[in-house]
């Protein structure tokens, strides 16, 4: 009978066997849900690669083609993968390290702008992970932060970087090249020490590809890599267990970041600017003479990095900021609009300079990191600055002084150049005045400096120089970010 119970049993049997093979598939593995692969066991030897985009392989619209850097869709790719990768791939456990290539290592375009993109991509993910040092003989202090291993090798700098004096085996980041086999020499030493947790490396895909088929082949792991680039939403992990056969796990996180800059989840406390200093000297007058080869018609605005001590005696230092200071970083792009207008940002190379906080060395990332998504909101041209930088611990070094302030505000072949041009500098604090000092002393030698001293709990203050079309100088702290530090979180946005 048309249209009977035996007919509409027939018509049910494809659909049930569609809903069946569905099932059965998504059983095997074979899902691309994002969640369909299990998060790493944290007995095994973990090595996970987050493959960050350049301009050779990239998510379209992650990167800027003039720029090299990550655009507003992939600063959202990168907040919204470090929940990923946290909750996914390592099941909510701590990091034990994170790598990063050296941005001057990989130059792109004609400007040689340095690989921002491959540090930026892993900085949030490093602020949903932990770290306990201690901050005097009895007590710890637990922040969410983590270290990035970034820094140089003493014979892997290259050209238009500052190195360390002595190696870091401890902060040693990757190099781009690959120079002297160190990312191989690296990766090696990591599964032949073989503590169990979890590695994590943020890399290009031509860094990535060549790490997972070196391991591959030097251990014999028989594993089926990828032979093409797939995506930034994809993570590569090769788990080795204490006995057994090693294993790789690839992840596809299926994000879709939408191409603005990223909205917080809720506005950052506003605050009034304080500076009252300010300091004119104009040549002629007072005994004030303008120094040769100073720059004209230039404006230099300069920013200390976010939060980073989150103990009340500044005593916790990992060379990263805190989870309070993404807050500060990402609202810089709106508190600062209108106010400033920089033609090009500078900041002290991550991998340059490194030091001991007493328990550990680290790579010192936060102040890049901080101007970093003001950056990438303006689509502004950046660049790491060649200066020797000595140690945090001795700010009034005058030799460091001295080749800062030649760089930042004289014409000669190793400065900036910057006439005619308004520069957003990100540095360390301690460094800050010393310089303005030493460009003080430029004009003469019995004008009144300013204090040394940068307050530990200061985040806001911006000081600005301003050199007119005679090289006469104006230095004051009128400006400031206008953004409260007591009111942050003490925990990174979530996206």
């Amino acid at each position: 009978m048309p249209g009977g119970p035996i007919v509409k049993k027939l018509k049910l049997m494809p659909f049930l066997f569609l809903i069946f093979t569905t099932m059965l598939f998504a059983g095997c593995g074979g899902s691309s849900e994002p969640n369909s692969v299990a998060p790493l066991s944290a007995d095994h030897v973990n090595l996970i690669f987050v493959t960050s985009p350049d301009l050779a392989y990239h998510t379209p619209g992650d990167v800027d083609p003039d720029t090299a850097n990550l655009t507003g869709q992939g600063l959202q790719r990168s907040l919204m993968m470090a929940t990923f990768l946290k909750d996914q791939v390592l099941g909510g456990e701590n990091v034990n390290k994170i790598y990063t290539i050296s941005p001057m290592s990989h130059l792109q375009t004609a400007n040689n702008y340095p690989d921002m993109a491959a540090i930026g991509f892993i900085q949030q993910f490093a602020l949903l992970n932990q770290t306990t040092l201690p901050v005097d003989a009895t007590d710890t202090y637990t922040a969410n932060t983590f270290p990035i291993n970034v820094s140089y090798t003493q014979s892997g700098v290259p050209n238009g970087a500052v190195g360390p004096s002595t190696d870091c085996p401890d902060c040693t980041g990757l190099d781009f090249n690959n120079v002297d086999g160190q990312n191989d020499t690296l990766v090696s030493g990591i599964i032949t020490h073989q503590t169990p947790g979890y590695n994590v490396f943020s890399a290009p895909w031509e860094t990535v590809s060549a790490l997972l088929t070196m391991i591959n082949t030097q251990y014999g792991y028989g594993l089926d890599l990828p032979s093409d680039y797939m995506g930034s939403n994809y993570v590569y992990a090769i788990s080795i267990p204490s006995s057994g056969n090693a294993s790789l796990a690839t992840y596809n996180s299926e994000l879709s970041p939408p191409a603005s800059y990223p909205a917080l989840p809720s506005p950052v406390t506003s605050v009034a600017c304080s500076g009252s200093t300010r300091r004119v000297l104009t040549g002629g007058v007072d005994g004030v003479v303008i120094p040769p080869w100073i720059n004209t018609n230039s404006k230099v605005h300069i920013v200390r990095h976010a939060e980073a001590h989150p103990d009340h005696n500044a005593r916790f230092d990992n060379g990263n900021y805190v989870g309070a200071g993404q807050w500060r970083a990402l609202s810089l792009a709106d508190t600062l609009a209108g106010r400033i207008y920089p033609d090009v940002v500078y900041s002290i190379d991550p991998a340059e300079m490194w030091y001991s906080n007493g328990f550990m060395n680290v790579s010192y990332v936060r102040p890049s990191l901080t101007i970093l998504p003001y950056v990438i909101a303006n689509n502004l041209p950046y660049h790491l600055a060649a200066v020797p930088l000595g140690s945090p611990y001795e700010p009034t070094d005058e030799t460091v002084a001295q080749a800062t302030t030649e760089f930042l505000f004289f014409t000669c072949d190793t400065c900036g150049n910057f006439s005619n041009k308004t520069v957003l500098v990100a540095w360390e604090s301690g460094h800050i005045k010393p310089f303005l000092n030493a460009l003080i002393s430029r004009f003469g030698n019995d004008i009144p400096l300013l204090p040394d001293d940068w307050p530990s709990g200061d985040y806001d203050t911006i000081w600005t120089v301003s050199l007119d079309a005679q090289g006469n100088l104006t230095i004051d702290n009128e400006l400031c970010e206008g953004i409260e530090s007591e009111s942050l979180p003490g925990d990174a946005p979530l996206f």
